[in-house]
């Protein structure tokens, strides 16, 4: 039986840009296991802060693609960064120079609550129908030494060495777990480290939109509609714990 359960939020525990009533089943049913839920998701410190408050079985979210993690100490909600200053620096320096280069394309609204890396919506780019300005900001970030990924919802950049699975490993080393005692459950390309290098990772079915694209694939792939997003992850839980 896994200790904690690990999953990506938006498009895994969300359904379909929203929250459903499947998501409180999952939180209920880990509850009455006794088994914690990390939410490891690309989304801000300030949504960490928000799932924390909002939902007290929470007590720990992993945001930012892993650049820093929201936890409860008692009564307080605090933030660990696991990002240095220098490369907080350098990504301030980088958002500047972006938005020099490109004045038309904006940071997400929830960038103003992020601390290890920046966000761009990608609707917002599909809006300005700039599919070239796409490739010229991802070689623009590659000049800058800067590094990405895309999600859902967001191309999300960075500086530093940040990544989903590196801080689920600092998260279990705090606790004095072991990785196999652990299980992730994703759907997107910026999982693609958990998929890499966690050893039990589940891929609910809505991941066929971007199978072909990563290179490392989760241990398990679930099939049909009747395991899209949250419903997949309930039904797998079920038969697993």
């Amino acid at each position: 039986m896994y200790k904690v359960v690990f999953s990506d939020f938006d498009g895994t525990l969300t359904y379909r840009d929203a929250l459903s009533p499947i998501f409180f089943e999952i939180l209920t049913f880990l509850s009455l296991k006794s088994v914690p839920l990390v939410i490891v998701t690309g989304r801000s410190i300030s949504w960490g802060h928000f799932l924390l408050t909002h939902f007290p079985y929470l007590n720990e979210v992993i945001v930012e693609g892993g650049g820093a993690m929201v936890y409860r100490q008692g009564d307080a909600i605090l933030e660990k960064c696991f990002v240095s200053e220098n490369d907080l620096t350098k990504l301030n320096q980088v958002v500047e120079k972006m938005a020099k280069h490109f004045p038309q394309v904006k940071l997400s609204v929830d960038s103003f609550g992020r601390k290890t890396d920046r966000a761009i919506e990608l609707h917002d780019l599909a809006d300005l129908q700039c599919q070239t300005s796409f490739v010229e900001i991802e070689q623009f970030l590659k000049s800058q030494e800067i590094s990405f990924s895309t999600s859902n919802v967001h191309l999300n950049f960075w500086s530093g060495d940040i990544s989903k699975y590196k801080a689920v490993c600092a998260y279990l080393e705090s606790r004095n777990l072991k990785l196999d005692e652990g299980i992730f459950y994703g759907d997107s390309i910026n999982d693609s480290t958990m998929f890499e290098h966690f050893p039990t990772t589940v891929g609910v079915s809505n991941i066929d939109k971007v199978l072909d694209r990563l290179k490392f694939k989760p241990s398990i792939v679930l099939e049909g509609d009747a395991n899209e997003g949250p419903y997949g992850v309930l039904n797998h839980l079920k038969s697993s714990l």
